[in-house]
C-alpha cells in the first residue's frame, strides 16, 4: 500500500554542518522508489538558506515554513490528511512543533530521532528545546538512530509506546567507488565537535605526527583556528555531498569518530560509516558496543582504541588485506543499509502501526 507521509525535519535542502540532510535524502529516495509520497517541511532559517545544495529534489516535495503559525496554518490540512506525520530531532522549536502537530490530530504521529543518545542526555539535563520528556509517550512510534538496549530504555524508562531502530542509510547510486589513485592514507569527514575532537587527536592528528611521510585530510566546517594541524594534514572547509564518493575513494582508509554520548550508549552507527563503506573504502573506527556486530572487527572494519592501532593499520596491513576490508564492508552495506532497505523498514512499521490502530 502506498503511503502519504509528511516529514518535518531539520534540513533536507542543506548538508552544511549536519548529517541529517544526507540521511533524509537516502531514506526519502528509498520511499519514492517504493512508491510512497513524501512532503518534507523545513524551517526556513538563514544558515541553511545560504548554504543549500538541494533546493528542488525529484524524489519528494520540499517546502519551507517561516514559523509555527505558518506550519500549523498553511499545512494543517496536509498534516491532518496524511497517513503518517514524522517529526525529526533537532527541528527548530521542536517542542512547540510537536505540540502543534499533535493538536492537529494526524492519524499516526511518529518521531525520528537521528540523535538519540544526545536527545536523552539533554532530557537528563532538563533541556527540552527539541523534545520534552512529557512528549515521548505522545508518539505512536519512536524511530531511533540507535538500537540495542536504547530501545528498551525508551520504552521502559522514557514511556515510548513503541520504539524501533531506524539506522541511517546510504544511497548506493551516489556513494560508490570512484576510479582513481589514492591521495591520502587516512581521512576524516565531519563537522567539528568538542566531544569528538580528543578522538580525532588520538586517531588521526597524532598518527600524522608519527608518520610524517604519510598524507592525511580532515574535511568539515567549524574547526577552531587554534588547532595545531601537522603539515601533512590537509584541511577542506566544506565538502558537498556530490563530492563525498570521490573523497572517500581517494583515501586508503577513512576514520569514523563517534560522539561521546553515542559511544556510551552504543548501537549508533553514523551515516558517514555507511557512506564510506558503500565506496569500499576501509574504515578505521573508535570502539562502541554493537559496532562489531554490524561490521566485524578485522573482517569488515578495523577498530582502533589508541594511536598505535592506527599507526599499525597504516604501516602494517598489506594492500590485499586492506582492500578486502573495504569490500567486506561494502557487501554488508549494500545488503542491509541502503536507503531503499531502510525505507521498507519504515513503511512496514508505519503500516503495521496503522493497521493496529484501525
Amino acid at each position: 500500500m502506498s503511503l502519504d507521509i509528511v516529514v518535518i525535519g531539520l534540513s533536507l535542502s542543506s548538508s552544511w554542518g549536519n548529517g541529517h540532510a544526507t540521511t533524509y535524502r537516502a531514506l526519502l529516495r528509498g520511499l519514492a522508489a517504493e512508491g510512497h509520497r513524501v512532503l518534507f517541511l523545513e524551517r526556513d532559517v538563514p544558515w541553511y538558506a545560504e548554504n543549500r545544495d538541494l533546493s528542488d529534489p525529484d524524489f519528494c516535495r520540499l517546502e519551507f515554513y517561516r514559523g509555527l503559525d505558518e506550519l500549523a496554518g498553511r499545512w494543517a490540512d496536509r498534516i491532518r490528511g496524511a497517513d503518517a506525520v514524522i517529526v525529526g530531532s533537532y527541528v527548530p522549536e521542536g517542542r512547540e512543533v510537536i505540540d502543534a502537530v499533535a493538536a492537529l490530530g494526524p492519524p499516526l504521529l511518529a518521531f525520528y530521532d537521528i540523535d538519540t543518545p544526545v536527545t536523552l542526555g539533554l532530557l537528563d539535563e532538563g533541556q527540552e528545546e527539541f523534545l520534552a520528556a512529557r512528549q515521548v509517550p505522545l508518539f505512536d512510534l519512536y524511530f531511533s538512530f540507535s538500537g540495542g538496549e536504547v530501545l528498551r530504555h525508551l520504552e521502559e524508562v522514557r514511556g515510548a509506546r513503541a520504539a524501533r531502530a531506524l539506522y541511517c542509510a546510504v544511497d548506493p547510486d551516489r556513494y560508490h567507488p570512484v576510479p582513481g589513485e589514492p591521495c591520502w592514507d587516512l581521512g576524516y569527514l565531519g563537522t567539528y565537535s568538542p566531544d569528538r575532537q580528543p578522538t580525532l587527536e588520538a586517531l588521526l592528528i597524532e598518527p600524522a605526527r608519527r608518520l610524517p611521510d604519510r598524507r592525511f585530510v580532515v574535511a568539515g566546517p567549524s574547526y577552531p583556528a587554534g588547532i595545531d594541524w601537522p603539515a601533512n594534514v590537509e584541511r577542506i572547509e566544506h565538502l558537498a555531498p556530490g563530492d563525498h564518493a570521490t573523497f572517500y575513494s581517494r583515501q586508503r582508509y577513512t576514520l569514523n569518530v563517534t560522539r561521546a554520548a553515542m559511544r556510551r550508549m552504543g548501537w549508533s552507527p553514523s551515516v558517514r560509516l555507511f557512506e564510506a563503506a558503500a565506496c569500499a573504502t576501509p574504515v578505521i573506527s573508535d570502539d562502541w558496543q554493537g559496532l562489531d556486530e554490524l561490521f566485524p572487527d578485522r573482517e569488515a572494519i578495523l577498530i582502533a582504541r589508541e594511536t598505535e592501532d592506527v599507526v599499525q593499520a597504516l604501516a602494517g596491513v598489506s594492500e590485499e588485506a586492506r582492500a578486502a576490508l573495504g569490500h567486506a564492508a561494502q557487501r554488508r552495506v549494500l545488503a542491509r543499509h541502503t536507503g531503499r532497505a531502510r525505507a521498507r523498514e519504515l513503511a512496514e512499521a508505519l503500516q503495521r502501526q496503522g493497521a493496529a490502530a484501525a
